[in-house]
């Protein structure tokens, strides 16, 4: 006997839309012998992972100020994903925006500027966008695979970042510290609450929600791109240019999180440091496949995985567990996603070998 998978005629539309919820509980449900080997009390190892980091008005704040990068940057990547262009360099993105927006924070901060806010939201998508240009570029001249060009450009980004915190943007009064120059008011978003870090910079985020749902939605550019995905060669036969279609699906990835990272280096870092991200362009994936390449989907997905970045932090003070718990719960959730995404077009059969 052998397991063969039949492609389904129609999936069900009310199994796409609960196979988030199956993959959450059966990555809660495969987390048990994990717990269990590692010596502690599942359910309460669980409470401190999902409850008690939004017990606390600080804890909710800290919840929404993750979500807000995560889910920014997962909006972009999910207008490549319908086209089926695969970036995987949203973090070198992410770091690049941020180098470009401090570099205007620390040279016109002092002054005060109105529109120095403005200028470092637009220096940091221009930044996102010209590292994306690199994979477009090579994809549609040389026909490289962005997969691999865009996850390798992540490293040279960081290593770009560590050359200048340690060279050239070093705050000269630092103690030779690897990091800059705190940034001046102006250059920095103010508190949504006062004595809570969570910032306006929420406001881009929704924005772009809706601004997300408005393009893939309700605009010909954007069906444009879900047929290409789906379907390359009806795209091709009613004239729809793939070369056009990567460009623009890398360009505003590239700009999605170029002014991700603006908005984390302006808002809860207010400095640059050689580590900005923690893995918020790598998490952004599965928010974006969590929330079915939807942008109201997305939003709730990167709810769910800001809430397991505070449980890893959690647990790991707590109970003094490896910090790689709540990746470890990343990969899970993926995974049973993507699993459930494979029973959900297919049929699992048992034939005769």
């Amino acid at each position: 006997m052998r397991i063969v998978l039949e492609p389904r005629a129609a999936p069900r539309r009310l199994m796409r839309v609960a196979a988030p919820l199956i993959a959450l509980l059966a990555t809660v449900l495969a987390s048990v012998p994990i717990l269990l080997a590692l010596g502690l009390n599942p359910l309460s190892t669980l409470k401190i992972f999902f409850v008690e980091p939004l017990n606390s008005p600080n804890g909710l704040s800290e919840w929404l100020l993750k979500a807000s990068p995560l889910v920014l940057i997962a909006l972009g990547l999910a207008v490549g994903f319908r086209a089926n262009v695969w970036n995987i360099g949203a973090e070198g993105m992410f770091t690049v925006g941020a180098i470009c927006a401090g570099w205007l924070a620390l040279h016109f901060g002092a002054g005060g500027h109105a529109w120095l806010l403005p200028a470092m939201m637009l220096a940091g998508a221009l930044g996102g966008m010209a590292w994306a240009a690199i994979p477009a570029f090579l994809r549609t001249c040389a026909n490289t695979s962005e997969i691999l060009v865009s996850l390798m450009l992540n490293y040279v980004a960081a290593l770009i970042l560590s050359y200048l915190v340690n060279g050239p943007m070093q705050d000269p009064e630092g103690l030779n510290y690897p990091q800059t120059s705190v940034f001046a008011p102006s250059a920095m978003f103010a508190p949504l609450i006062a004595g809570l870090r969570i910032n306006v910079s929420i406001w881009v985020t929704l924005g772009a929600v809706f601004a997300a749902w408005l393009f893939l939605e309700r605009s010909f550019v954007g069906f444009q791109m879900s047929v290409s995905g789906a379907a390359p060669g009806a795209a091709r036969y009613a004239g729809f240019r793939q070369g056009r279609m990567i460009w623009l699906s890398l360009l505003i990835s590239g700009a999605a999180a170029g002014v991700a990272g603006m908005m984390e280096a302006a808002g809860p870092l207010g400095q640059l440091t050689p580590v900005i991200s923690p893995g918020y362009g790598f998490a952004a994936i599965i928010v974006a496949f969590v929330g079915r390449l939807s942008p109201l989907g997305i939003l709730f997905g990167g709810l769910l995985l800001s809430l397991l970045y505070l449980g890893g932090e959690a647990v790991q003070m707590s109970l003094n567990v490896p910090a790689s718990l709540a990746r470890s719960f990343q990969g899970m959730l993926l995974f049973f996603l993507l699993a459930a995404d494979v029973l959900i077009w297919h049929r699992v059969r048992l034939k005769r070998a």
